[in-house]
């Protein structure tokens, strides 16, 4: 499967650099479902579309037997891209800062793989092209449409590219491998004036850094120290002059845990402390976690022992490693809440000794080399899965 893999990287890398040019926020991803829908017509692959606004559901096999899904998310975020790299992102302030054009064309080199030997699969095999990753919870609108029914998803498999770790390595876990993870957003009101006369007003900015301070002590005094939590203010805006105290200001930021209660306790805190630091100074705090609170991503661990046992047997005894909980969040965790599952990364880290840009990150980059090993993990799992489950 690798060494068919590896003849078809130039047309994967091209796929994987024409999406790159023009990344798309969630829910708008058109022109990469186009892409994506125009190969698998060219494949002949059947799908079915729209589903989640954007999305799109795939299906090969012979219909006899189980039915595995492999998983990609098409979404860019929304950070203006600093790689020098030829075929940078052709749209400011968007860019596919974390690897979903990389995902992209890892299964669609995978449906090529399959397709071109579709007498071996012996069941449904569904290729998941998901919008929406990104904060919009696309994978739970996904199940909520029916992309694991008719017929049942029995098995879930995903990648996600890792510039921390070198080229034909990947890396996951049994149990809790992502976290829980919420959007945070604070709103201090006081009363504004000219900052002249500080005491003919109630200073939302002086409030504001004394609950940023004091939001830290939740983790250091109130989590036990072996149990990850994180709280995270990331946005503050607030005022328009130099020399004008606003009436308001706004925070954002995230909330993570290993888990869904602790996710809620951390949420609850940060009400509880935003708002008495806020009344002792005189201000008003809204807290509101917004959008969609992602739950963890929990690996079964049959399907990580049958990836582990795949992923040594293609790369090799050494290449597959076991690694800690990661604190980012990935709503992958939504199909594992209903079906079997395991979601791993993959080595992309450049060659040599520069910077290591992690994802979200403007200068991010990943290794095109490690694209075909992707589309061969993805097609080999899905044909070890079948086999297991007959």
């Amino acid at each position: 499967m690798l060494a068919h893999a590896a003849k078809l990287s130039d047309w994967i890398t091209g796929i994987r650099r024409e999406l790159h040019q023009y990344p798309e926020l969630m829910y708008e991803e058109v022109k990469t479902g186009a892409v994506v829908r125009r190969t698998l017509d060219e494949l002949g692959i059947a799908y079915k579309y729209p589903i989640a606004a954007t999305g799109i559901v795939a299906t090969l096999g012979d219909g006899n037997g189980p039915c595995v899904a492999l998983r990609a998310d098409m979404d860019a975020l929304p950070i203006h891209e600093e790689a020098d790299v030829a075929f940078r992102s052709k749209v400011d302030g968007k860019m596919h800062a974390c690897g979903h054009d990389c995902h992209t064309a890892m299964l669609l080199g995978a449906a090529r793989l399959l397709k071109e030997r579709e007498s071996e699969v012996h069941g449904t095999v569904k290729l998941f092209f998901q919008p929406a990753e990104e904060g919009g919870a696309g994978g739970d609108r996904m199940c909520a449409e029916g992309a694991l029914d008719n017929p049942d998803v029995q098995r879930i498999f995903g990648i996600h590219v890792w510039p921390y770790l070198p080229v034909g390595a990947i890396g996951s876990r049994t149990g809790v491998f992502l976290a829980a993870a919420g959007v945070l957003e604070i709103t201090v009101n006081g009363k504004g004036g000219h900052a002249a006369m500080p005491h003919t007003t109630i200073d939302p900015v002086a409030t504001a850094a004394k609950i940023i301070c004091e939001l830290q002590t939740i983790v250091s005094r109130e989590v036990d120290p072996l149990e990850p939590a994180v709280i995270s203010v990331t946005m503050v805006h607030g005022g328009d002059a130099h020399n004008v105290i606003p009436q308001s200001v706004k925070m954002s930021g995230t909330v993570r845990s290993l888990t869904l209660a602790g996710l809620r306790f951390l949420q609850q805190r940060v009400r509880e402390v935003a708002g008495q630091v806020a009344a002792a100074n005189r201000c008003e705090a809204v807290v509101d976690f917004p959008g969609n609170d992602y739950p963890p991503v929990l690996n079964d661990e049959a399907c990580w022992g049958s990836a582990r046992s795949m992923a040594k047997e293609m790369l090799g005894e050494n290449a597959v490693l076991e690694l800690p909980p990661v604190m980012g969040g990935e709503d992958f965790a939504f199909y594992t809440q209903r079906v079997p599952g395991v979601f791993i990364v993959l080595g992309v880290k450049q060659d040599g000794d520069g910077p290591v840009y992690g994802v979200h990150h403007p200068l991010f980059t990943a290794n095109e080399k490690a694209l075909p090993l992707g589309a061969a993990l993805h097609a080999s799992y899905a044909l070890k899965s079948l086999a297991e489950l007959r």
